[in-house]
Protein backbone atom coordinates (compact mmCIF):
# COMPACT_ATOMS: atom_id res chain seq x y z
CA UNK A 1 0.00 0.00 0.00
CA UNK A 2 1.44 3.35 -1.07
CA UNK A 3 2.04 5.83 1.74
CA UNK A 4 0.42 9.25 1.64
CA UNK A 5 2.68 12.15 0.64
CA UNK A 6 3.88 14.39 3.47
CA UNK A 7 1.83 17.50 4.19
CA UNK A 8 4.29 20.30 3.47
CA UNK A 9 1.85 22.98 2.30
CA UNK A 10 -1.53 24.08 3.64
CA UNK A 11 -4.05 24.13 0.75
CA UNK A 12 -6.29 26.73 2.43
CA UNK A 13 -3.35 29.09 2.94
CA UNK A 14 -2.14 28.47 -0.62
CA UNK A 15 -5.54 29.31 -2.08
CA UNK A 16 -5.86 32.40 0.13
CA UNK A 17 -2.50 33.66 -1.15
CA UNK A 18 -3.61 33.18 -4.75
CA UNK A 19 -6.93 34.93 -4.15
CA UNK A 20 -5.11 37.87 -2.58
CA UNK A 21 -2.71 37.96 -5.54
CA UNK A 22 -5.66 38.01 -7.95
CA UNK A 23 -7.05 41.06 -6.13
CA UNK A 24 -3.69 42.82 -6.08
CA UNK A 25 -3.21 42.20 -9.79
CA UNK A 26 -6.12 44.55 -10.44
CA UNK A 27 -3.99 47.46 -9.21
CA UNK A 28 -2.26 49.43 -11.98
CA UNK A 29 1.25 49.06 -10.52
CA UNK A 30 1.04 45.41 -9.44
CA UNK A 31 4.20 43.34 -9.96
CA UNK A 32 3.62 40.53 -12.46
CA UNK A 33 7.05 39.85 -13.94
CA UNK A 34 7.21 36.21 -12.82
CA UNK A 35 3.94 35.18 -14.49
CA UNK A 36 4.73 37.27 -17.56
CA UNK A 37 8.14 35.65 -17.92
CA UNK A 38 6.65 32.16 -17.61
CA UNK A 39 3.90 32.90 -20.12
CA UNK A 40 6.29 34.42 -22.66
CA UNK A 41 8.69 31.50 -22.25
CA UNK A 42 5.93 28.96 -22.85
CA UNK A 43 4.75 30.89 -25.92
CA UNK A 44 8.30 30.86 -27.31
CA UNK A 45 8.59 27.12 -26.75
CA UNK A 46 5.27 26.48 -28.46
CA UNK A 47 6.39 28.50 -31.46
CA UNK A 48 9.68 26.61 -31.67
CA UNK A 49 8.02 23.20 -31.35
CA UNK A 50 5.40 24.02 -33.99
CA UNK A 51 2.73 22.41 -31.83
CA UNK A 52 -0.73 23.64 -32.87
CA UNK A 53 -3.23 22.32 -30.30
CA UNK A 54 -6.97 22.58 -30.72
CA UNK A 55 -7.90 22.14 -27.07
CA UNK A 56 -5.67 23.62 -24.36
CA UNK A 57 -5.69 23.91 -20.59
CA UNK A 58 -3.91 26.82 -18.84
CA UNK A 59 -3.45 26.45 -15.08
CA UNK A 60 -2.38 29.42 -12.98
CA UNK A 61 -1.34 32.83 -14.31
CA UNK A 62 -2.65 35.31 -11.71
CA UNK A 63 -2.24 38.26 -14.08
CA UNK A 64 -5.23 37.34 -16.24
CA UNK A 65 -3.26 38.39 -19.32
CA UNK A 66 -2.06 34.87 -20.19
CA UNK A 67 0.21 35.70 -23.10
CA UNK A 68 0.43 32.02 -23.95
CA UNK A 69 -3.35 31.69 -24.10
CA UNK A 70 -3.60 34.69 -26.40
CA UNK A 71 -1.24 32.93 -28.79
CA UNK A 72 -3.27 29.76 -28.58
CA UNK A 73 -6.52 31.55 -29.27
CA UNK A 74 -4.97 33.25 -32.28
CA UNK A 75 -4.12 29.78 -33.54
CA UNK A 76 -7.73 28.62 -33.24
CA UNK A 77 -7.46 26.67 -29.97
CA UNK A 78 -10.19 26.43 -27.35
CA UNK A 79 -8.57 27.44 -24.04
CA UNK A 80 -9.79 26.31 -20.62
CA UNK A 81 -8.48 28.45 -17.71
CA UNK A 82 -8.24 27.03 -14.19
CA UNK A 83 -6.62 28.09 -10.94
CA UNK A 84 -6.24 26.56 -7.45
CA UNK A 85 -7.86 29.68 -6.02
CA UNK A 86 -11.04 28.70 -7.88
CA UNK A 87 -11.29 25.27 -6.25
CA UNK A 88 -9.21 23.53 -8.92
CA UNK A 89 -7.45 20.59 -7.22
CA UNK A 90 -4.19 19.72 -8.95
CA UNK A 91 -3.82 16.61 -6.82
CA UNK A 92 -7.02 15.05 -8.21
CA UNK A 93 -7.90 13.75 -11.69
CA UNK A 94 -8.55 16.57 -14.15
CA UNK A 95 -12.08 16.71 -15.46
CA UNK A 96 -12.94 17.46 -19.07
CA UNK A 97 -12.02 16.07 -22.45
CA UNK A 98 -8.37 15.21 -23.17
CA UNK A 99 -6.25 18.25 -23.94
CA UNK A 100 -3.74 18.62 -26.76
CA UNK A 101 -1.72 21.04 -24.67
CA UNK A 102 -1.45 21.89 -20.96
CA UNK A 103 0.46 24.84 -19.50
CA UNK A 104 0.92 25.03 -15.74
CA UNK A 105 2.31 28.38 -14.61
CA UNK A 106 3.60 28.93 -11.10
CA UNK A 107 1.49 26.40 -9.19
CA UNK A 108 3.27 23.04 -8.97
CA UNK A 109 5.89 24.25 -6.49
CA UNK A 110 3.29 24.34 -3.70
CA UNK A 111 1.45 21.03 -4.09
CA UNK A 112 2.02 18.30 -1.52
CA UNK A 113 1.97 15.46 -4.05
CA UNK A 114 4.02 16.75 -6.98
CA UNK A 115 4.50 13.30 -8.59
CA UNK A 116 0.76 12.68 -8.35
CA UNK A 117 -0.07 16.09 -9.84
CA UNK A 118 2.22 15.38 -12.80
CA UNK A 119 0.56 11.99 -13.32
CA UNK A 120 -2.84 13.71 -13.47
CA UNK A 121 -1.50 16.17 -16.05
CA UNK A 122 -0.13 13.30 -18.12
CA UNK A 123 -3.46 11.45 -18.04
CA UNK A 124 -5.34 14.60 -19.07
CA UNK A 125 -3.37 14.79 -22.33
CA UNK A 126 -4.49 13.25 -25.58
CA UNK A 127 -2.06 11.07 -27.52
CA UNK A 128 0.63 13.36 -28.88
CA UNK A 129 -0.28 16.10 -26.39
CA UNK A 130 2.30 18.38 -24.79
CA UNK A 131 2.69 19.56 -21.20
CA UNK A 132 4.77 22.58 -20.17
CA UNK A 133 5.05 23.41 -16.48
CA UNK A 134 6.99 26.34 -15.02
CA UNK A 135 7.43 27.15 -11.35
CA UNK A 136 9.84 28.60 -8.79
CA UNK A 137 12.85 26.33 -8.29
CA UNK A 138 15.90 25.70 -6.14
CA UNK A 139 18.11 28.76 -5.95
CA UNK A 140 15.23 31.22 -5.64
CA UNK A 141 15.22 34.02 -3.05
CA UNK A 142 18.73 33.52 -1.62
CA UNK A 143 18.82 37.06 -0.23
CA UNK A 144 15.47 36.74 1.53
CA UNK A 145 16.49 33.38 2.94
CA UNK A 146 19.66 34.86 4.43
CA UNK A 147 17.80 37.91 5.74
CA UNK A 148 15.18 35.77 7.47
CA UNK A 149 17.89 33.64 9.08
CA UNK A 150 19.43 36.75 10.57
CA UNK A 151 16.03 38.05 11.65
CA UNK A 152 15.21 34.80 13.47
CA UNK A 153 18.65 34.82 15.12
CA UNK A 154 19.15 31.69 17.24
CA UNK A 155 15.57 30.47 16.66
CA UNK A 156 15.30 29.83 12.90
CA UNK A 157 11.74 29.28 11.68
CA UNK A 158 10.40 27.73 8.46
CA UNK A 159 9.71 30.69 6.17
CA UNK A 160 11.03 29.72 2.71
CA UNK A 161 9.49 26.87 0.72
CA UNK A 162 11.47 23.73 -0.14
CA UNK A 163 12.36 23.85 -3.81
CA UNK A 164 12.87 21.42 -6.72
CA UNK A 165 16.10 21.46 -8.74
CA UNK A 166 16.77 20.44 -12.35
CA UNK A 167 17.88 16.91 -11.52
CA UNK A 168 14.81 16.20 -9.40
CA UNK A 169 12.59 17.68 -12.11
CA UNK A 170 13.90 15.21 -14.66
CA UNK A 171 13.33 12.29 -12.32
CA UNK A 172 9.77 13.46 -11.67
CA UNK A 173 8.95 13.63 -15.39
CA UNK A 174 10.26 10.12 -16.02
CA UNK A 175 8.41 8.79 -12.99
CA UNK A 176 5.18 10.38 -14.22
CA UNK A 177 5.31 8.64 -17.60
CA UNK A 178 6.08 11.56 -19.91
CA UNK A 179 7.86 10.80 -23.17
CA UNK A 180 10.85 12.83 -24.38
CA UNK A 181 11.15 14.75 -21.08
CA UNK A 182 13.10 18.00 -21.08
CA UNK A 183 14.04 20.00 -18.00
CA UNK A 184 15.79 23.36 -17.89
CA UNK A 185 15.89 26.51 -15.81
CA UNK A 186 16.63 30.18 -16.10
CA UNK A 187 16.68 33.03 -13.61
CA UNK A 188 15.41 36.57 -13.21
CA UNK A 189 17.43 39.05 -11.17
CA UNK A 190 15.34 41.88 -9.73
CA UNK A 191 16.64 44.86 -7.78
CA UNK A 192 14.80 46.15 -4.72
CA UNK A 193 15.22 49.40 -2.82
CA UNK A 194 13.64 48.06 0.37
CA UNK A 195 12.62 44.87 2.11
CA UNK A 196 9.02 46.11 2.11
CA UNK A 197 9.08 46.36 -1.71
CA UNK A 198 10.41 42.80 -1.99
CA UNK A 199 7.68 41.45 0.29
CA UNK A 200 5.01 43.44 -1.57
CA UNK A 201 6.13 41.97 -4.90
CA UNK A 202 5.99 38.44 -3.48
CA UNK A 203 2.46 39.00 -2.18
CA UNK A 204 1.27 40.50 -5.46
CA UNK A 205 2.47 37.39 -7.29
CA UNK A 206 1.12 34.80 -4.86
CA UNK A 207 4.59 33.84 -3.64
CA UNK A 208 4.03 34.16 0.10
CA UNK A 209 4.55 31.47 2.72
CA UNK A 210 1.91 28.72 2.60
CA UNK A 211 3.74 26.06 4.61
CA UNK A 212 1.57 23.85 6.77
CA UNK A 213 3.94 24.45 9.69
CA UNK A 214 5.05 28.02 9.45
CA UNK A 215 7.04 30.10 11.87
CA UNK A 216 5.59 32.80 14.12
CA UNK A 217 5.24 36.35 12.80
CA UNK A 218 8.32 38.50 13.20
CA UNK A 219 8.19 40.63 16.35
CA UNK A 220 9.50 44.20 16.39
CA UNK A 221 13.05 43.18 17.25
CA UNK A 222 13.16 40.49 14.55
CA UNK A 223 11.67 42.86 11.99
CA UNK A 224 14.32 45.45 12.85
CA UNK A 225 17.02 42.80 12.34
CA UNK A 226 15.51 41.91 8.98
CA UNK A 227 15.60 45.52 7.77
CA UNK A 228 19.15 45.89 9.05
CA UNK A 229 20.19 42.72 7.23
CA UNK A 230 18.67 44.08 4.01
CA UNK A 231 20.49 47.40 4.38
CA UNK A 232 23.79 45.61 5.06
CA UNK A 233 23.47 43.81 1.71
CA UNK A 234 22.62 46.91 -0.31
CA UNK A 235 25.06 48.16 -2.92
CA UNK A 236 26.16 51.74 -3.55
CA UNK A 237 22.73 52.53 -5.02
CA UNK A 238 21.02 51.34 -1.86
CA UNK A 239 19.47 48.34 -3.63
CA UNK A 240 19.65 44.58 -3.20
CA UNK A 241 19.50 42.11 -6.09
CA UNK A 242 17.24 39.13 -5.50
CA UNK A 243 17.15 36.05 -7.72
CA UNK A 244 14.11 34.12 -8.94
CA UNK A 245 14.99 30.73 -10.45
CA UNK A 246 12.34 29.31 -12.79
CA UNK A 247 12.24 25.61 -13.61
CA UNK A 248 10.44 24.39 -16.73
CA UNK A 249 9.34 20.79 -17.26
CA UNK A 250 8.14 19.60 -20.64
CA UNK A 251 6.97 16.21 -21.80
CA UNK A 252 4.76 14.49 -24.34
CA UNK A 253 1.96 11.98 -24.02
CA UNK A 254 2.63 9.25 -26.53
CA UNK A 255 0.64 6.03 -26.92
CA UNK A 256 2.29 2.91 -25.64
CA UNK A 257 3.48 0.62 -28.37
CA UNK A 258 2.03 -2.89 -28.29
CA UNK A 259 4.53 -5.57 -27.25
CA UNK A 260 6.23 -7.54 -29.98
CA UNK A 261 5.86 -11.31 -29.87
Amino acid sequence: MASAPPTIFAPHRRNALRRRAARLQRLPDAASYIAQDMAEDVADRLSFLRHAPKRALVIGDPTGAVAVAQGLIAGGATVDHRDPADAFDEEAPIEGLPFDFIASLGTLDTVNDLPGALVHLRRALSDGGLMLASFMAAGSLPMLRAIMQEADADRPAPRIHPQVDVRAGGQLLQRSGFADPVVDSHHLDVRFSSLDRLIADLRAQGLGNCLARTGPPLNKAALARAHAAFTARADADGKVTERFEILTLSGWAKPLRPPKF
